[in-house]
C-alpha cells in the first residue's frame, strides 16, 4: 500500500480489514448492529476530548469516529446497499439544500432565522420520506432517534413539540410543571403506589427537569455532566477526609459522612 494519507487510503485499509482472504477475523464478523455501540462510544470520546480541550486527543478521536463511518459504509457496500461515496454525496446534497442562503439566492437574517429555516427543511423532508414510504401521516417526532441518550432525546422531543406551539412561554411555566410532577411523585410514594406507577411519576419529573434546562437555555446533558463531575470531585475529597481520620468508610455514620461532605463543599468553593 502506498503511504498517501487521504480518504482513498482509509477506504483501502477498511477493505483490506474486511477481505475474506487475509483480512482481520474480528473486523470480518462485524455487522451494523455489532459496531453501533462502538460508534456511539467514539462520539462520546470526541465530546470528552473537546470538554478537556485536548487537541491531539480530539484529532485522534475524530479519526476513530471517521473510521466508524467508513466501517458502516463498507458493510453497506458489501451488501449492495450503498458505498462511502454515496454517503458523501448525500450529505453534500443535504447541506446545499438546507443552506439556500449560502449556495443559492435566498437570504437569512441571523442564526435564529437559520434554525427555523433548517427545521422547515427537515419537516418537508420528513413529509417527502413518509410519502415515499407510503405512510398515512407524518409526525414532528418521526425522526427523533430512539437510540439517543434519554435526557438528550427528551430535549429533542420537547423542541419538536414546541414547533407546533406546545411549549411553555418561559422557564417559570416549566418550573411550575416540575413542582406539579414532584407533588405527584410524593403522593405516589405516600400512598405506597405500585412500582410501575412510581417509575412513571419519576419519569415525568426527569422529563420536566430537561424541559426546565431547555427553557433556561442550558444544555441538559452538559448540566448533568457537570453535576456528575462535581459529585465525583467532592466524594473523592470525602474519601480522603475519612481516611485522614483513621476510620474505615464503612464505620462512619450518615451524619459523619454528611459533615465531611459539607467540609468538602466549603473547601471547593
Amino acid at each position: 500500500m502506498t503511504k498517501r494519507h487521504d480518504m482513498d487510503r482509509l477506504l483501502e485499509i477498511m477493505a483490506r480489514l474486511r477481505a475474506p482472504e487475509g483480512g482481520c477475523p474480528w473486523d470480518i464478523e462485524q455487522t451494523f448492529a455489532s459496531i453501533a455501540p462502538y460508534t456511539i462510544e467514539e462520539a462520546y470520546e470526541v465530546a470528552d476530548a473537546i470538554q478537556r480541550q485536548q487537541m491531539q486527543a480530539l484529532r485522534d478521536e475524530l479519526g476513530d469516529l471517521l473510521f466508524q463511518v467508513v466501517f458502516h459504509a463498507r458493510i453497506a457496500e458489501e451488501d449492495g446497499a450503498f458505498a462511502f461515496v454515496d454517503v458523501v454525496d448525500a450529505i453534500c446534497a443535504k447541506m446545499i439544500r438546507r443552506h439556500p442562503h449560502v449556495f443559492a439566492d435566498a437570504s437569512i437574517a441571523d442564526a435564529q432565522a437559520q434554525t427555523r429555516a433548517w427545521e422547515r427543511h427537515k419537516a418537508a423532508e420528513r413529509t417527502t420520506a413518509a410519502a415515499n414510504d407510503g405512510a398515512a401521516s407524518v409526525s414532528l417526532l418521526d425522526d427523533v432517534p430512539q437510540a439517543l441518550p434519554a435526557l438528550l432525546r427528551a430535549v429533542k422531543l420537547q423542541k419538536r413539540a414546541a414547533l407546533m406551539g406546545f411549549d411553555w412561554p418561559d422557564a417559570a411555566g416549566a418550573l411550575a410543571k416540575l413542582d406539579e410532577e414532584l407533588a405527584e411523585l410524593r403522593q405516589a410514594l405516600a400512598e405506597d403506589a405500585a412500582a410501575d406507577a412510581i417509575t412513571d411519576e419519576m419519569g415525568d419529573v426527569l422529563f420536566c427537569c430537561a424541559n426546565v434546562a431547555r427553557k433556561l437555555g442550558l444544555d441538559a446533558e452538559e448540566v448533568m455532566r457537570q453535576a456528575n463531575r462535581k459529585f465525583e470531585r467532592r466524594f473523592r475529597r470525602v474519601e480522603t477526609l475519612a481516611q485522614a481520620g483513621d476510620e474505615e468508610d464503612a464505620t462512619l455514620s450518615l451524619d459523619q459522612l454528611e459533615a465531611l461532605w459539607q467540609q468538602a463543599k466549603r473547601e471547593q468553593r
